[in-house]
């Protein structure tokens, strides 16, 4: 038997609905809407490859039939979130942490720790982890959101599955354990809104008036209006440094946590960083000025 059509026989028969993708290539073999006949799953309207996959053993043999086609797997109707750690690119810079030591970092800053899961090593020497979806929830696919270097892919995306090969290698099972339940912590991480971005406010919820809060509240605009203004190569020192300023004022009181990140959001992404830049930064430099400042809260 052709060992890419065992490898989709494998994959359907774990419940995975797939779809051919291009011989020796993580691009979809299917046609494009440009090009769309209209007919059979397609009759009435264009379908994507997602709802195209399937677990049917004779129309994954027909199809395997013609050429030695590598493997998608569709996510989302499969019920997995799938977490895809890349290693750093040939154009990052010297010293770039893989998405396996970002979600590293990630997990020991949260606390939290990733339960052992069917695990698939890429051709590129990256990792596929994956989970089961919430029941219920419909993830979408996006990337960045946990860090640099990590997607993650639901609803909307797939992932190639085991057993395909490129040229650079073979997508190889090193984990064939029982796909585990997604952490509700991750499943919080991937589905949060992003950060607001209306209008700048900045209320000091259930703060007393006076000199005290004038301060804290001009230190609040000064600093996001430091992180909007850094040049280029300063950018993270300077949200650092000013999440450790506000980090006083949230552990003397004066201060809001929630109003502290979202105006340092702001000013983050009006200077040109992203989300998987931002994010992190943020949290552990306020955790850090919060456990080094145990204040007591000040009145005016």
């Amino acid at each position: 038997m052709n060992h890419l059509l065992y490898a989709a026989l494998a994959t359907a028969d774990r419940g995975w609905p797939v779809f051919p993708l291009r011989p020796g290539s993580k691009v979809n073999a299917l046609h494009r809407e440009d090009r769309c006949p209209g007919t059979g799953a397609c009759a009435g309207r264009h379908a994507k490859p997602e709802q195209r996959a399937t677990t049917n053993p004779d129309r994954i043999r027909t199809a395997w039939a013609t050429r030695a086609y590598n493997v998608g797997l569709a996510t989302g109707p499969a019920g997995l979130v799938v977490i895809d750690l890349d290693p750093p690119k040939p154009s990052d810079p010297p010293g770039t942490l893989s998405g396996t030591q970002i979600l590293d970092a990630l997990c020991r800053a949260m606390g939290e720790q990733l339960p052992p899961t069917f695990t698939v090593t890429t051709p590129s020497g990256g990792l596929h982890l994956y989970f089961a979806a919430p029941p219920g929830s419909k993830v979408r696919s996006n990337q960045d959101i946990l860090g640099r270097h990590i997607d993650h892919r639901a609803w909307g995306g797939y992932v190639v599955a085991p057993g395909s090969a490129t040229p650079t290698g073979t997508y190889t099972i090193t984990n064939d354990r029982p796909v585990a339940p997604l952490p509700g912590w991750v499943h919080a991480k991937i589905t949060e809104p992003p950060r607001i971005k209306a209008t700048p406010i900045y209320p000091l919820v259930e703060r007393p008036a006076g000199r005290r809060a004038a301060y804290a509240s001009a230190a609040l605009r000064n600093e996001e209006a430091n992180v909007v203004g850094a040049p280029d190569g300063t950018r993270n020192k300077v949200l650092v440094r000013a999440a450790r300023a506000l980090g006083r004022l949230v552990a003397s009181g004066d201060l809001d946590r929630m109003v502290v990140e979202e105006a340092l959001s702001r000013g983050a992404e009006a200077a040109g960083l992203k989300p998987y830049e931002y994010r992190s930064a943020i949290t552990s430099a306020l955790n850090w000025s919060i456990r080094n400042n145990p204040a007591t809260r000040r009145t005016a």
